[in-house]
């Protein structure tokens, strides 16, 4: 990376950040987008946007994509890392994040909000256990069962749509005796065959053994209440879709915020701190949508123009410029190859992104790969042998055919030959490729830096800990909680840290009786849902190791 001197760096890699990108880079400053574990935000998860002006249909990735290969064309810049705190004094702002201080003269934090839970008796206690809060994540798990969706607005309105194709009923307890959303969405479900609805109904509590087998519901009118339970044998499912909480921790004391804790903006989306800008779904806002998200990030921006250009004259300092639109580049041989056929699973843009990661590695690794007969081996050794032509800081190596339960699998291995303890198993695409990426940088060092109570923490670690996270490929919470783990696998030989793409080995789920990811296997006794970063994942190793 260049100079670390931006005119602006972005906290959260979503459409308001993506679009902010677009407009600053696009007018000639120097812009960095910082995400922590995906970009593209929390739209990623929608599999069809039907009401984004001039698409008329896309997905959500898709989308976003597009989005954000507009704003790298004209050349703004991408990190993966998680911003740890910002010092806001001063005319030339300092963003800290995992992999370094960042200086800036505006700061957009663009961080988005996170589900918010309704707290119903149980809601806590069963969390991964039969409810969940995404249904693109968790439904799967509940084919053939009956569902109950918690909330009237357009999330809950989607998402109980999308449980069609999974559950056996879907039923949407609604508080009030309208939908929250727009016309044509509740139209669309109430003439749904497949989704029942209850107006003036609330969950007040669930229960169960290590699934669910009883929930209470109670009439907002009547106070009534009723009992429901499935057929013996069978567990159920509840999505919470109550709304969302926003993800401002980091303008805490800086920036002014509501009482729910969404940040208050002027029109021109400015805090109440000096070049500290928040746009998309973390400010307070009549309507949390793509399309305002997108707009936000567009204001802010064009206000950071006058702001950034100001700093420049007032401290002599002037970022390097972005070298404009760039030039279409003519594909190899092997990439041609590749599109021609459908083969190819990176991305030109995958590997541009990775060739500035192979850069940065220290050392060699190994990839040492243990296939089966399926196809998604067949996957994982075409992934491999993609990386493996971008660098010469990777090599791969195949065990022999082994009767193995745990393949397909591939660990990373220092270039000794020494085990890091990082592994995947199935295939590292999706949300994860983003994670497997780090994976290799953490192992290859430097690596995400850490604090040093982190590293005193870590270092306390001293007997053997295996960690398995059971994850979805297309869930967006997934990745901070393999980073996680990961880390502190890289950086403790008594750590072991093995992602598990569930779709590929169903008897883990059995096993540990899995109905929501990320879940988290700790030494293959405590089960912990929901995702975690260093900190919070070491806290629950201490708890757990005594």
């Amino acid at each position: 990376m260049r100079d670390d001197l931006y005119d602006a760096v972005i906290v959260g890699g979503g459409p308001a950040g993506l679009s902010a990108a677009l407009y600053l880079a696009r007018a000639r400053y120097r812009v960095l987008v910082v995400e922590k574990e995906a970009f593209g935000g929390q739209i990623t998860i929608t599999a069809e946007v039907v009401n984004y002006p001039g698409v008329e249909r896309a997905g959500g990735r898709e989308l976003t994509d597009t989005m954000r290969r507009q704003a790298q064309r004209f050349g703004a810049e991408f990190l993966l890392a998680e911003v740890e705190g910002l010092d806001v004094e001063g005319d030339v702002k300092l963003v800290r994040t995992s992999r370094g201080v960042l200086r800036c003269f505006a700061v957009v934090v663009a961080t988005g909000a996170h589900p918010r839970q309704v707290g119903f008796r149980g809601e806590t206690e069963f969390r991964g256990r039969g409810v969940a809060y995404c249904a693109t994540c968790d439904g799967e798990f509940f084919t053939g069962r009956d569902v109950f969706v918690v909330g009237g607005g357009f999330a809950a309105a989607e998402e109980a749509m999308f449980l069609t194709r999974y559950a056996r009923s879907v039923t949407m307890l609604v508080r009030r005796d309208t939908f929250s959303c727009a016309r044509s969405i509740a139209e669309q479900v109430l003439a749904h065959e497949g989704i029942r609805v209850r107006f003036h109904t609330v969950l007040e509590e669930v229960s169960g053994d290590s699934t669910l087998r009883r929930a209470v519901f109670r009439d907002t009118l009547t106070g009534e209440t009723e009992e429901y339970a499935p057929p013996d044998g069978e567990g159920f499912g509840v999505f919470v879709f109550a709304g969302y909480e926003p993800a401002s921790a980091l303008l805490k004391g800086l920036a002014e915020l509501d009482p729910q804790g969404y940040v208050l903006t002027d029109g021109e989306r400015r805090t109440a701190a000096e070049g500290v800008y928040a746009a998309g779904d973390v400010c307070a806002k009549t309507l949390r949508q793509v399309v305002t998200a997108v707009a936000d990030g567009a204001v802010a921006a064009t206000s950071i123009e006058k702001y950034a250009l100001d700093m420049q004259r007032r401290t002599g300092l002037c970022p390097e410029q972005p070298s404009g639109p760039a030039k279409a580049e003519t594909p190899s041989a092997a990439a041609q190859a590749r599109d021609a056929d459908d083969a190819g699973f990176l991305t030109a843009e995958n590997r541009s992104q990775l060739g500035a990661v192979f850069a940065r590695m220290e050392h060699p690794l190994i990839l040492r790969a243990a296939l089966d007969g399926r196809p998604v081996s067949a996957e994982l050794r075409r992934v491999l042998e993609e990386l493996e032509e971008l660098t010469d800081k990777l090599s791969v190596e195949y065990l022999p055919p082994a009767d193995d339960s745990e393949r397909p699998c591939v660990r990373i291995l220092r270039q000794d030959g020494e085990d890091t303890g990082i592994a995947f198993h199935g295939v590292p695409g999706g949300h994860e490729l983003s994670s497997f990426v780090i994976a290799l940088y953490n192992a290859a060092g430097p690596g995400q830096s850490l604090e040093p109570a982190v590293i005193e923490a870590i270092a306390r670690i001293d007997r053997p800990v295996n960690l398995k996270v059971l994850v979805s490929l297309s869930c967006t919470m997934c990745p901070e909680l393999v980073i996680a783990a990961q880390r502190i696998a890289a950086a403790s030989a008594w750590v072991t840290a093995e992602a598990y793409d569930l779709n590929h080995f169903p008897d883990l789920r059995e096993r540990y009786n899995v109905m929501s990811v990320p879940c988290l296997v700790i030494n293959d006794e405590k089960v912990s849902f929901g995702k975690k970063n260093v900190g919070q994942l070491l806290e629950l190793l201490a708890e757990s190791l005594g």
